[in-house]
């Protein structure tokens, strides 16, 4: 039973207090730990830096990847629950004695982990990011143009006709059309909403740089990334992360159950977006057969994880807003996807726990 004193030593306020603690766990079971700085500074004047560890026994060919803060402000649950599995010595022995190595890699994006922004230093989603780009035309949002003016105002708090205009938006196509247009990727609006970018941005080409030399040797990976904001509060919503591929899907209700949801399918709380993070499993493993999921545990309604953002997205468009204008955007965008209580956190850890021995199941049986 997870008890208070357990996410006190798990769940970080801060991004530099989640690194050290990841830091010394690590430290205690492995000496193969990679550090990738950003050329950033944190929100207390610290280094940012992706943090990489692995703990593999001798001739592994089965691997399990944890990622946390791919959304930088979801990093405190991601983070968790890599600090908890740490901890957690059970577990760690059946990976051992399964023949299966652990990757964490914590804080993929850390200027947002440390800033409570969702997106990168230069307001990059990195979920949105791992595209072909030059290789092949990127996705197109049409509908996005027609919002963005309104999610992100000139002014804040937004004006009531703002607001008027997007619900006339939502009364004349529907709530479905309205969640897709906002957070389904676009590549037109820098300063927008889960802006994908033009290029792969530094982290990006710093995860593919970990799975070419760290993972690509490995029969047969599983990966689970973290994510918060999406569905009934504490729910993890386990997301197939994979291509459009049926025996990947198979392979995944197998492993996590029924329940698993794709997006592609219409079955999940998340649009259908591509570019996300764990694609570039196909590319940087190309010899490797993935199991992909996203572990999203709801925080807030849509509605108000959209308010947060829209909130941010206009701080980051005048960096000279009054000081504590800007602090209580940032406390909301942390609240919209982190709920600093235990009963919370508790679920976090009991649902990541289950998915995690999942995957060992599911690897060893391979």
């Amino acid at each position: 039973m997870t008890t208070s004193q357990d996410t006190e030593r798990y769940f970080s306020s801060t991004y530099a207090e989640a690194r050290e603690r990841f830091l010394n766990a690590a430290r205690r079971h492995t000496d193969q730990i990679d550090s990738y700085p950003v050329d950033a500074t944190g929100a207390q004047g610290e280094a940012l830096s992706t943090d990489v560890a692995m703990i593999a026994p001798p001739n592994a060919r089965r691997l399990l990847i944890l990622t946390s803060a791919t959304h930088g402000a979801e990093g405190h649950c991601g983070s968790g629950c890599q600090v908890a599995l740490l901890d957690d010595a059970p577990m760690l022995a059946r990976a051992a004695e399964s023949g299966v190595a652990l990757l964490l890699i914590h804080a993929v994006n850390p200027y947002g982990f440390s800033w409570g922004s969702r997106t990168n230093e230069d307001n990059i989603d990195l979920n949105r990011n791992a595209q072909a780009f030059g290789a092949q035309p990127l996705p197109v949002n049409a509908d996005y143009a027609d919002v963005h003016d309104w999610l992100v105002p000139s002014e804040w708090p937004p004006t009531p006709q703002n607001e008027r205009a997007i619900a006339e938006y939502i009364e004349r196509h529907g709530v479905q059309r309205f969640r897709s247009a906002v957070s389904s990727g676009q590549y037109t609006h820098a300063g927008g909403l889960f802006y994908g970018g033009q290029a792969q941005s530094r982290s990006l080409r710093t995860v593919s740089h970990v799975l070419r030399t760290q993972a690509a040797s490995f029969a047969d990976i599983s990966w689970i990334d973290y994510h918060t904001g999406l569905g009934p509060q504490g729910h993890g919503e386990k997301i197939f992360a994979g291509r459009r591929n049926e025996q990947e899907v198979d392979r995944a209700r197998q492993w996590w159950g029924a329940d698993i949801a794709v997006p592609f399918a219409g079955t999940s709380a998340s649009v259908d977006v591509t570019g996300q993070l764990a694609s570039t499993i196909y590319t940087c493993c190309p010899e490797s057969r993935p199991t992909l999921m996203a572990m999203e545990y709801g925080t807030q309604p849509f509605e108000a994880v959209v308010g947060a953002l829209r909130g941010e997205a206009w701080l980051r468009a005048h960096p000279d807003a009054p000081t504590d204008v800007a602090t209580a955007l940032r406390r909301r965008v942390r609240d919209a996807f982190y709920c600093d209580h235990d009963v919370w956190k508790g679920m976090v850890l009991g649902q990541s726990r289950v998915a995690v021995l999942q995957a060992l199941c599911g690897l060893s049986a391979t």
